[in-house]
């Protein structure tokens, strides 16, 4: 076993595990890094996890230091340098005329690199645009295509239930979502009624999937035949958390309403 931190980049990012060293570091703490060719403040949200030897995790070596009252000077004027970034960005792009949505800027804590972050409905080419920024901002350019679930996990907003959206809140990463998760929940297999304000399927789906699995599993199926007290019949519908089948009867065509406790045993 070995002892890991949680770090991440950005708020409810990805949290990326490294080795802890000598240096002891609590929640909330920032630290520079090393990631990849460039250095970054990365934010500690696990202090101290056990994982596996063969458990993937970057190197300590990898965290410089504690960051420094200077080092959050400089990334908070990072940040106000790369929303002029962001804007001037948008506003070459208009000029180029391409069908892109720019974002978020972003600089390398070390300045070594720009990154913009944007959607769009298909490939962009966006050559001339790059070799534009490079001459102004006299760093390296990297234009990075997202998603609609990153795009609407970086502007947030108001979900269908009312409240701020899951992935711009606490969702660190997105989980496979599915229309049979919404079948198995008994939800209307209409797309505008589950589906978020990305346009993919919401999220929570995947909440309580498990716990829906587990109890369908103990009953019967959707058109299984059984017996109940007052008869032979279908089942045509499931509630699945109150354990409710509903029966339509071979011989009158009515249907009826049972708890499975009451028709455990006469399953066939």
């Amino acid at each position: 076993m070995k002892e890991v931190m949680g770090l991440r980049f950005i708020t409810n990012g990805t949290i990326h595990y490294y080795e802890t060293g000598n240096e002891t570091y609590a929640v909330n703490d920032k630290v520079v890094v090393q990631y990849g060719e460039t250095l970054e403040i990365a934010k500690v949200v696990i202090a101290s996890k056990r994982c596996h030897q063969k458990d993937t995790a970057y190197p300590s070596q990898a965290i410089i230091r504690r960051a420094t009252t200077d080092d959050l000077e400089w990334e908070a004027k990072n940040k106000d340098d790369a929303n002029t970034a962001l804007r001037i960005a948008k506003e070459r792009a208009r000029e180029h005329q391409l069908d892109m949505k720019l974002i978020k800027a972003q600089y390398a804590f070390d300045r070594q690199k720009l990154i913009f972050l944007f959607s769009a409905p298909g490939r962009v080419d966006f050559r001339v645009l790059v070799r534009e920024l490079a001459a102004v901002f006299k760093t390296r350019i990297e234009l990075r295509q997202i998603g609609s679930r990153d795009e609407a996990k970086l502007l947030g907003g108001i979900g269908p239930c009312g409240r701020p959206l899951c992935c711009s809140t606490f969702l660190g990463d997105f989980s496979p979502v599915s229309i049979k998760m919404a079948k198995d929940q008994g939800l209307s297999l209409n797309t505008t009624k589950i589906s978020g304000i990305c346009g993919r399927l919401m999220c929570c789906l995947n909440f309580e999937n498990d716990t829906y699995e587990e109890l369908k599993r103990s009953m019967p199926d959707y058109g299984q035949e059984i017996e109940t007290p007052e008869g032979r019949g279908k089942v045509i519908a499931l509630n699945i958390l109150s354990q409710v089948v509903t029966v339509r009867f071979f011989k009158n065509k009515k249907t009826a309403d049972y708890t499975w406790e009451e028709l455990k045993g006469e399953l066939v």
